[in-house]
């Protein structure tokens, strides 16, 4: 499918792939650091925003499967609607103290592989935002120029009113395929002089940031409401539903999957073979928008029970390996498409296959296909669909003539199958 995005969307996506192996973006720096999750405490797996001055917490959980306890600590630095640094000091966006160790942690217990578990809620009473804004959460070993992991989080000051909806593309040759997103903002008493420049706004489909669209200028203006309806803005590739498999059981053969191994050392469980969903008709099935969950019903806490397996992926396409490689993304690895997640094609089998750790759960999974030029394409093997549910995150930024800083001062998330 060809690309219609316009060029400043192309910018954006620019962005966010400058800063994918960054401080600045969702990434874990050690091989050892798995199962992070990240999100709004109120809804396990939700999107990372809390309002400030609310209680409103979020909940950061990993493993460390090298077991024992470490001296691991964290902070939080305010940054610019780009995820660049806001160069602030820290007596500016922070209240009380600029990191803290993270104390909340647990072994596991009756698992194959041996980790830790490790846990944190923010804000806290000792390190807690004080103004609005993009935040990246750094977790790091005695050295915090070396974080072992980061995450960015979302601090809305609400100022503004919004108000949007989904309709199908404007444009006739992705009306099948595409999703596209109208909206109003009411900006009320806030002293807007220059809308271009003062208020900008990012829509990112299933908080993916490499799908971030950007709006500078309102396609109309009337009074303080900001009317972005322009044929040409928020076109979004619908795409498929997520693929997805259940393992909360290791005792029995849920759907998807094929074989279980249990051995004293490891576990091991083949997936059903995935096919090429390219085709021209839609099939609905339910999913989770990319996220996963951790869970173990044979236990009675996933966070130190839920034990690890190698999962095997298997994909059956027509698509040649010297045309490109196939690989697999979702929020389970921050959708990176690296060496951990690319697939390897096997000629006995005529099949791309790889393996990834992964520990017990249910999880939404999809495959991005790579051609030798290096250019991404998340359609080719899914196919794209005006029908796909999907969640969209709408966020508004302020930033006046003198300010210092990117203030988020609105956030709504929509969702293809209900209204606002």
């Amino acid at each position: 499918m060809k690309n219609t995005y316009p060029l400043f969307v192309l910018l954006m996506l620019i962005v966010a792939n400058t800063f994918a192996q960054s401080t600045y973006d969702n990434n874990v720096f050690q091989s050892n650091i798995k199962s992070v999750e990240f999100y709004n405490s109120a809804k396990q797996s939700s999107f990372p925003a809390i309002t400030l001055g609310s209680g409103d917490k979020l909940l950061l959980a990993f493993d460390d499967l090298q077991g024992g306890s470490k001296n691991f600590s964290y902070t939080i630095e305010h940054c610019d609607m780009n995820w660049n640094s806001s160069n602030l000091s820290t007596a500016e966006y922070l209240k009380n103290y600029t990191d803290d160790k993270i104390t909340d942690f647990s072994y596991s217990v009756a698992t194959v592989q041996k980790y830790t578990h490790y846990q944190l809620k923010l804000p806290n009473q000792n390190v807690a935002p004080k103004i609005a804004g993009n935040y990246i959460l750094k977790v790091y070993e005695d050295d915090s120029s070396k974080p072992i992991l980061t995450r960015r989080m979302y601090v809305i000051g609400p100022k503004i009113a919004l108000s949007a909806e989904i309709v199908q593309s404007g444009d006739v040759s992705t009306r099948l395929t595409n999703q596209k997103i109208n909206f109003t903002l009411d900006y009320g008493t806030l002293r807007v002089q220059n809308p271009g420049n003062d208020v900008r706004t990012i829509i990112m489909q299933n908080a993916r940031s490499e799908t971030a669209q950007l709006n500078n200028q309102p396609t109309y203006i009337q009074g303080t409401k900001l009317i972005y309806n322009d044929i040409t803005l928020n076109d979004f590739p619908g795409g498929n539903e997520f693929r997805h498999f259940d393992t909360r059981t290791l005792k029995l053969n849920s759907e998807r999957i094929l074989h279980i191994t249990r051995e004293d050392t490891s576990n091991t469980i083949l997936l059903l073979t995935d096919p090429d969903r390219n085709e021209p008709n839609y099939s609905f099935s339910y999913d989770l928008n990319g996220a996963f969950y951790i869970l173990n019903q044979d236990g009675t806490d996933p966070h130190t029970d839920a034990d690890y397996a190698h999962m095997y992926f298997t994909l059956n396409t027509k698509r040649s390996p010297n045309e490109g490689t196939p690989y697999i993304v979702g929020q389970f690895n921050d959708y990176k498409v690296d060496d951990n997640s690319k697939m390897v094609y096997y000629a006995d089998k005529n099949r791309f296959a790889a393996s990834i750790l992964l520990k017990q759960g249910v999880y939404d999974y999809t495959y991005v296909w790579v051609d030798k030029a290096g250019k991404q394409d998340d359609t080719a093997l899914e196919g794209s669909f005006f029908q796909t549910e999907n969640d969209y995150q709408l966020l508004v930024y302020y930033h006046p003539a003198g300010a210092r800083w990117d203030e988020l001062v609105g956030y709504t998330l929509l969702n293809t199958t209900k209204k606002q």
